[in-house]
C-alpha cells in the first residue's frame, strides 16, 4: 500500500470537536476501503493567506496515511461533497514522519519562549528621561 500525507481545512465556523468527527469519519471510510490512518494531528484554527469561500481562518489537521489509491480516491470525493470542508491536499510520501510534526514542534517552541517576557525577551531597562542639570 503507498504512504500519504494528508492536510484538510475546515471552516472557521464549525467547532474543534465537529473538526474531530469529520477526521474520524474520513477515517472510517478509508479503513472499509482497506487502508489504516496512522496518525492524525489537530493544528488548531489558524488564519489563512487569502479568504477562501467568505472564511479568513481555518481549522487545519494532517492525517498521516497507508492505503490504497482507491481507497483515498474515495476519501477525497466525500470531501469535495462536504461543504465544511474548504480545501484539502494528499501528498505521497516514501515514508511517513514519526513523531510530532514541524507544525507541533513549532507550537512546542513557542510555548517555551513565553518565560522570557515580552515579545523578543528584551529588558528595555528604566524608562526614564534623563535629569538635567
Amino acid at each position: 500500500m503507498a504512504l500519504y500525507e494528508h492536510i484538510v481545512l475546515a471552516r472557521q465556523d464549525v467547532s474543534p470537536q465537529q473538526v474531530e468527527e469529520m477526521n474520524a469519519a474520513l477515517s472510517e471510510v478509508l479503513t472499509s476501503n482497506g487502508g489504516k490512518v496512522t496518525k492524525t494531528e489537530y493544528w488548531g484554527l489558524k488564519s489563512l493567506s487569502y479568504r477562501i469561500r467568505k472564511n479568513r481562518k481555518a481549522h487545519y489537521t494532517l492525517i498521516n496515511i497507508d492505503a490504497p489509491p482507491a481507497a483515498v480516491a474515495e476519501m477525497e470525493r466525500q470531501e469535495g461533497i462536504n461543504e465544511d470542508i474548504l480545501r484539502f491536499l494528499t501528498v505521497r510520501v516514501d515514508e511517513l514522519e514519526e513523531g510530532p510534526s514541524a507544525m507541533m514542534q513549532k507550537r512546542d517552541r513557542d510555548d517555551d519562549r513565553g518565560d522570557r517576557g515580552g515579545r523578543g525577551g528584551f529588558d528595555r531597562g528604566d524608562r526614564r528621561p534623563p535629569r538635567r542639570f
